[in-house]
């Protein structure tokens, strides 16, 4: 995960530098060519960070499985959504007025969630229980176009790339309190390490340069490298952000 911000970081130390330097040369009267022209003014491109939080699953065949164990275990068993964090940078590129496109880079943690008791008979008391997490770590190479409809008010949408550079899935078991079982292994054979989806959602942009937005992504791989399973990543997004 290091590696990861690292790479994050550098990335985004370089378009800083970037924007800086397309800022201090407009200060000599030369117009950079980076600069967006709208109406009578040079709206210039702008470097963001953006962090939140995930409300992950899957959704497809997989799920449809794990559905089923929990019809067979009485409701048992239940799914529920991984939680998770995303952070990273994006660029905004103005292109007419009300209108702009924003790359970006970020990592990304997805996967879902299976929890349960253990149907152990004469000792409910125990309260025996697991917890199976698939634990999926991406970096996300989302290209959204963004259009302003009031003051602040923006709608965003556009095709996301996302790399696979970690998956693993963590078994947790236990009773009375104490855990018995928690153990955690990595699992990309078998995953495909290019998922690629849609994204949009709704934001707000404040005068002072922070932002709030709420998006959804909708995975169009199978997390399956095969395809053998019509499996595909769902994740609700709910994001800070600030443009310098």
């Amino acid at each position: 995960m290091k590696k990861i911000f690292i790479l994050i970081a550098l990335v985004s130390g370089l378009v800083a530098t970037q924007v800086n330097a397309q800022q201090t040369q407009n200060r000599y009267g030369k117009r950079p060519q980076t600069y967006s022209r709208t109406g009578n003014q040079i709206s210039p491109v702008r470097f963001g960070i953006r962090v939140g939080g995930n409300l992950a699953q899957w959704e497809g065949q997989t799920v449809n499985s794990a559905q089923e164990l929990i019809d067979v275990t009485e409701g048992s068993a239940s799914r529920k959504m991984r939680e998770g964090f995303h952070v990273g940078g994006y660029v905004t590129i103005p292109v007419a007025p009300g209108f702009e496109i924003e790359p970006g880079l970020q990592y990304s943690q997805k996967g879902t969630r299976l929890t349960g008791k253990l149907p152990i008979d004469g000792v409910d008391f125990l309260n025996a229980n697991f917890t199976i997490t698939n634990k999926a770590e991406y970096i996300d190479l989302p290209v959204l176009a963004r259009v302003y409809v009031g003051e602040g008010f923006n709608i965003f949408a556009g095709p996301q790339v996302s790399y696979l550079v970690s998956n693993k899935v963590q078994a947790e078991a236990g009773a009375l309190g104490f855990n018995a079982l928690n153990r955690a292994w990595e699992m990309k054979s078998g995953f495909r390490e290019m998922d690629v989806a849609v994204t949009g959602g709704l934001g707000y942009r404040f005068t002072n340069g922070f932002n709030v937005s709420a998006g959804y992504d909708y995975g169009l791989s199978t997390i399956d490298s095969n395809g053998s399973f019509e499996t595909y990543n769902r994740v609700v997004r709910a994001s800070l952000g600030y443009t310098f």
